[in-house]
């Protein structure tokens, strides 16, 4: 049992900021992993003639993910900051499909938790994009 109630803390966050105009949900968690969904929604389309979602909301869906995954890990609500996120977008996502993304937190040290992740839009196997990223911890003992 942790102190980090993900179910609960999305059912408020995640109808909240960008999260939220993004229609993000949670799906399924474990103790260092996160899985959210992002639905399709024509207003995030890039180019309207191909129905591709822009790849600004999967990167946002990314980060949500790579920081949730740092508080399950840590068993508890604490401030971060994103210092680096490398996404490498692979392909677009399929149009008319919802984007999930899975982040895993890796590893946490004393200042920093290091993170991964994959989007996909149905096959894990074929990704729409992976990430690789480091979050500051702001709590850490000076």
């Amino acid at each position: 049992m942790t102190g980090f109630d993900i179910d609960r803390f999305c059912a408020f966050a995640l109808k909240l900021g960008h999260g939220g105009a993004l229609g993000i949900a949670l799906g399924s968690h474990g103790p260092e992993w996160v899985e959210l969904t992002l639905p399709y929604d024509s207003r995030l389309v890039g180019d309207p003639a191909s129905g591709v979602l822009a790849s600004g909301p999967i990167v946002a869906l990314m980060d949500m993910a790579a920081s949730l995954a740092v508080w399950q890990r840590r068993g508890a609500f604490h401030p971060q900051a994103t210092l680096d996120l490398r996404v490498d977008y692979l392909r677009p996502a399929t149009p008319h499909r919802a984007v999930i993304g899975r982040g895993e937190c890796v590893r946490v040290t004393r200042n920093i938790a290091f993170v991964r992740g994959t989007a996909h839009d149905g096959d894990p196997a074929d990704p729409v994009a992976t990430v690789a990223g480091t979050f500051m911890l702001l709590d850490a003992a000076a």
